[in-house]
């Protein structure tokens, strides 16, 4: 009997052991899944992305598009047949017009790696922003999309010596600051007449795609300083849309532009006694000529109505605007008409284009102005201001102001 119960006690213990061991196991199991899954996570290495596309299984071809090349040519050797390419063009007309594919701009395909060669991607660069993406894979998916825009910051300053473009290349500034600063001031700097020695602070923004600059954003601040006078703009957006404003929190916008054209030459003022280059003879000038290659746009200086629209011997093709009971303006010796009597305009709106036609030697505009019916000088006028800023936002502006006036104050002009 004892030693029956000694072989029980035996045989349990066996048991128990068996039991232990496995649950140790079936411990040591459960520790070790968490961190084998958190090794394999960690050791997992990021796609290769172009256009968020995963490239790892394509070839990638990128080239721009070429005279005389369209999408057939594209896409035809690499087995995107036409009846394909004609569907991808109707389905993509909502989205992109394929007809609107320019010379020299940048495309990628992405090709398949098998023996097909098949492309499975075509995008194709509208800009420096704006992709098309055309999925060519099953069924035709395409996409508008954009990349990503980063605004920085940015100031400029510097001494005029030769033109206002030039001294901002020098400064490694975006040149394109200069036509926004001739609109900004336009009713307040002739940019025609700056001089030697006239200077320049700015705060702006500027955009960058992939580190590359891809132009001028909003101008927040503005000192130019021109004849010994110094001139304020302070950019604040009212109803979504910018506006600039002094110091005084008046519009920098008046009445009238100072010229119809954005950048010239002042070739010839109003006087009433010049020499005519050819009729040869002592006679009034009632107009101030500017001079500008041929075919530069000519803008009408304010709001109005087309009265005239037609050819003279002496003014050539020209267009004559009414403004209001007040101010008529005249644009003469244009290349070609871009208005019709009766056509109601807008400050800045083409009217023209500048040419030689009727008595003229050279591309100029003569841009006449009368004023309560007579002709007078409209460089010697003092237009009025648009409306100031409103009392309801004037406090949020000149907080703005003085936050930006300060920042002005830090910028230095090295000479």
């Amino acid at each position: 009997m004892k030693k029956r119960l000694k072989w029980i006690i035996v045989g349990l213990t066996a048991v128990l052991g068996v039991f232990v061991v496995l649950f140790v196991i079936k411990s040591e199991q459960k520790t070790i899944e968490p961190a084998a899954a958190v090794l394999v996570q960690d050791t997992i290495v990021p796609a290769n992305l172009l256009f968020e596309i995963d490239i790892d299984s394509f070839d990638v071809i990128q080239s721009t598009i070429k005279r005389n090349e369209f999408l057939a040519n594209i896409l035809l050797p690499y087995s995107i047949d036409y009846g394909t390419i004609d569907a991808l063009a109707k389905k993509s007309k909502a989205i992109f017009d394929v007809r609107r594919i320019a010379v020299g701009q940048d495309y990628t395909l992405l090709i398949g790696k098998d023996s097909t060669r098949k492309a499975a991607y075509f995008i194709y660069e509208i800009d420096a922003v704006d992709y098309v993406v055309y999925d060519l894979r099953d069924s035709i998916v395409i996409e508008r999309k954009k990349r990503p825009i980063e605004t920085k910051m940015q100031t400029a300053a510097g001494i005029i010596n030769s033109s206002l473009y030039q001294t901002l290349q020098e400064s490694n500034a975006n040149p394109f600051l200069a036509v926004k600063l001739a609109d900004i001031f336009a009713w307040s700097i002739d940019f025609y007449r700056i001089q030697k020695g006239d200077w320049f602070k700015v705060i702006y923004e500027e955009k960058f795609v992939d580190g590359n600059s891809i132009g001028v954003g909003k101008i927040e601040a503005v000192e130019f300083k021109h004849f010994d006078r110094s001139y304020l703009a302070f950019g604040y957006d009212v109803e979504g849309k910018r506006e600039y404003y002094d110091e005084e929190a008046n519009s920098l916008r008046k009445a009238f532009l100072k010229s119809p054209l954005k950048f010239s030459r002042l070739s010839s003022r109003f006087t009433m006694r010049r020499f005519h280059p050819v009729q040869k003879r002592w006679k009034a000038h009632l107009g101030t000529d500017y001079a500008a290659p041929r075919g530069t746009p000519i803008l009408a200086t304010s709001d109005g109505v087309v009265i005239k629209s037609a050819y003279g011997r002496g003014n050539g093709n020209y267009v004559k605007l009414r403004h209001n009971s007040v101010y008529e303006t005249q644009y003469l010796h244009m290349s070609k008409r871009n208005a019709k009597v009766g056509k109601q305009v807008r400050q800045g709106d083409v009217i023209g284009y500048v040419g030689s036609t009727g008595l003229a030697t050279g591309p100029h505009v003569c841009y006449r102005f009368w004023k309560n019916g007579k002709q007078v000088d409209h460089l010697r006028e003092d237009f009025p201001s648009a409306e100031p800023i409103s009392p309801e936002i004037k406090a949020a502006f000149e907080l703005k102001r003085d936050s930006l006036q300060t920042d002005l104050n830090t910028i230095t002009i090295d000479d």
